[in-house]
C-alpha cells in the first residue's frame, strides 16, 4: 500500500495499479518456477528432519521424518488431472502409547483402535476378515417421545421381552446375511445383539469414533450402513488382511493391519511419559505438515533471501522494458 501511494497521489485509477500487481505477480511465478529445484526422495527426508532439528526430539530426529513420510505416503490420493489431496487431520491418527521408547514408533498399513470385542468369547484374531461398519444401535429402538406399556396379564412382559428379541434378532440377521466376521458400530450393541453375533462367530466392537469409522471405511474398503437392512455384499470391506486384539499394558488394542493400497493410517508413538508422548506428538504433527506441503510439491527454491534479491532484481529490469503508466 505504501508502494501505491505515490501512483494514487498521481491520480492514476486504482484498478491500473491493482492490473500492474497482478501482472507482476505473473512474472514472478515464472522466476520462481524457473529457479526451483526438483527434490529427490532422499531430499525431502533432509527437509523435514531440519524442521525437527531444533526440537525435543532431534535425537530423533531422522526417525520420526520416516514416519511422517511413511505416513503421507499412505494418505496421499491422487485425483483427476493428477491433483493430490492429503487430509492428515482425518485420515492420519496418532495413537500414543506409554512404554517403550521412540525407536517402538511405527506406521501402520492399517488403524489400531482402543478398543475390545464386546464378548471375551469372541474371536480375538481373524485372517482376512469381512467387516461391516455400522453407525447406528444394535438394541430395540426405545420410543424417542413419552411410550408408555400397559400390562394386563402376568404373560404381558414376557410377550414384550419375546417381541424385542425377535426385534434384534432380525438386525442381526442381517448381517449374518452378508457372512460378515466382525461388525463395528459407533453406538451400542445390546447383549442379545452379542449372543446372536456370537452363535455365528461373529465378533463385535462397539462406541467408536465417527472419524474412526470414517478411516477403517478407507482402509478395509467397506462402506457405512445407517441401518442393518440396508447392508449388501457391496458394503462389506474385504481389504484388510489382519484384525487381532493386542493387550498393550492395560489396554486392550484392535489392530487392522496388512491392508491392501490403505488410504488411511495410524501412528504408533511409544514413549516413557505421558509428558514425553505429547511433546512427541506436537513435533510429529510439525514433521507430518512439513511432508504434505513437500509431497504436494517437491520443488526447493534457495533460502538466505537469495530468491527476494533475485526477484526485485528482475522486476526492475523487467519494469525498464515496459511503456505507459502499466
Amino acid at each position: 500500500m505504501q508502494s501505491a501511494r505515490p501512483f494514487i497521489e498521481k491520480e492514476i485509477h486504482p484498478t491500473l495499479i491493482v492490473n500492474s500487481y497482478f501482472k507482476a505477480l505473473e512474472y514472478i511465478n515464472g522466476i520462481v518456477s524457473s529457479m526451483a529445484k526438483e527434490l529427490k526422495p532422499e531430499e525431502m527426508s533432509t527437509i523435514v528432519e531440519s524442521c525437527i532439528s531444533t526440537k525435543f526430539s532431534t535425537k530423533w530426529g531422522k526417525h520420526l521424518a520416516g514416519l511422517a513420510l511413511d505416513a503421507i505416503k499412505k494418505i496421499t490420493v491422487v485425483k483427476e488431472g493428477g491433483r493430490k489431496e492429503i487430509d492428515i487431520k482425518r485420515y492420519a491418527r496418532v495413537e500414543k502409547i506409554p512404554g517403550g521408547t521412540l525407536d517402538e514408533s511405527v506406521v501402520l498399513d492399517g488403524v489400531i483402535l482402543n478398543k475390545d470385542v464386546t464378548d471375551a468369547q469372541m474371536s480375538r484374531k481373524i485372517v482376512n476378515p469381512r467387516i461391516v461398519l455400522l453407525d447406528c444401535n444394535l438394541e430395540y429402538k426405545k420410543g424417542e417421545s413419552m411410550t408408555n406399556m400397559e400390562f394386563t396379564k402376568e404373560e404381558d412382559f414376557k410377550t414384550a421381552l419375546r417381541m424385542e428379541e425377535m426385534e434384534v434378532k432380525k438386525m442381526c440377521e442381517h448381517i449374518i446375511r452378508v457372512k460378515a466376521d466382525i461388525v463395528l458400530t459407533e453406538k451400542g450393541i445390546s447383549d442379545i445383539a452379542q449372543h446372536f453375533l456370537l452363535k455365528h462367530n461373529i465378533a463385535a466392537i462397539r462406541r467408536i469414533r465417527k472419524t474412526d469409522n470414517n478411516r477403517l471405511a478407507r482402509c478395509t474398503g467397506a462402506t457405512i450402513a445407517n441401518r442393518p437392512e440396508e447392508l449388501q455384499e457391496t458394503d462389506v470391506g474385504t481389504m484388510c488382511g489382519l484384525f487381532e486384539v493386542k493387550l498393550i499394558g492395560d489396554e486392550y488394542f484392535a489392530y487392522f493391519v496388512k491392508c491392501k493400497d490403505p488410504k488411511a493410517c495410524s501412528i504408533i508413538l511409544r514413549g516413557g511419559s505421558k509428558d514425553v508422548l505429547n511433546e512427541m506428538e506436537r513435533n510429529l504433527q510439525d514433521a507430518l505438515s512439513v511432508a504434505k506441503n513437500v509431497s504436494m510439491n517437491p520443488r526447493l527454491l534457495p533460502g538466505g533471501g537469495a530468491v527476494e534479491m533475485e526477484i526485485s532484481a528482475r522486476l526492475e529490469d523487467y519494469s525498464k522494458t515496459l511503456k505507459g503508466p502499466a
